[in-house]
């Protein structure tokens, strides 16, 4: 999605130059902006296709930019921000952004992360009822599970966790939604159940568990589903 249009912002003029001159060369229409105030104004008027999103900017700061982007709109947010504290990451996502990339990056990942979630942006409503990502196939109507067209069996609580972050392919899910999301609001705050199971899948649909390709972890957030092997 070539065309797309970005808005960026960041309150330091070089990350801007960057990410404009960066973007731009693939072919994106580019918007930067400093603040939190001038984005909300910049998109109110010309709605941005996605928008890139320093947390730690004077005067409003990231996460409520993002409360008010969301409380407007469901445009994709991707936060690209130094802060590495894991509350600051999981903040930022529990309030609709889709993604989170720390400062220092390389640009070819911040691509690559752009348009996997330009693509969930554009895809038709509603999960697939088969889910191919290399020799991995997914099919969620009959909760079957193959790997290099050799079944897989997996627990229903297994699958349960698989089939949450298939269906949110590419994008970070944090301990705590998919806690809530496979067992419910009483398990929200431990991860240690997620840590045991999603060890059982690696090892039952990963080469080699403890370099994963398709279950990847996003070190005291979550995990992300790569949809694009």
């Amino acid at each position: 999605m070539s065309s797309a249009r970005i808005l960026v912002v960041d309150d330091e003029p070089q990350i801007r130059r960057l990410l404009d001159r960066a973007l731009t060369g693939a072919g994106y229409d580019v918007t930067a902006v400093a603040s939190g105030e001038e984005a909300l104004a910049a998109f109110a008027e010309r709605p941005a296709d996605l928008v890139i999103l320093d947390l730690a900017m004077p005067g409003i700061g990231g996460l409520e930019t993002i409360r008010r982007l969301r409380a407007a709109s469901v445009v994709p947010i991707v936060i690209l921000s130094v802060q590495e504290r894991e509350a600051d990451k999981i903040a930022a996502l529990d309030l609709g952004a889709d993604d989170y990339v720390t400062k220092p990056f390389g640009l070819g990942e911040l691509l690559a992360r752009l348009r996997a979630t330009l693509r969930r942006a554009t895809a038709p409503q509603g999960p697939d009822a088969v889910v191919q990502a290399g020799p991995l196939r997914v099919d969620l109507l009959r909760h079957a599970v193959t790997l290099a067209g050799a079944p897989v069996h997996l627990t229903p609580t297994e699958f349960a966790i698989l089939a949450y972050l298939v269906t949110h392919a590419d994008r970070v899910v944090t301990h705590h939604v998919l806690l809530r999301a496979v067992w419910g609001e009483q398990y929200g705050a431990d991860a240690h159940y997620l840590h045991v199971y999603v060890n059982q899948l690696r090892r039952k649909l990963e080469p080699d568990p403890a370099q994963p390709h398709f279950l990847l972890t996003e070190p005291g957030v979550g995990y992300r589903f790569r949809g694009d092997a």
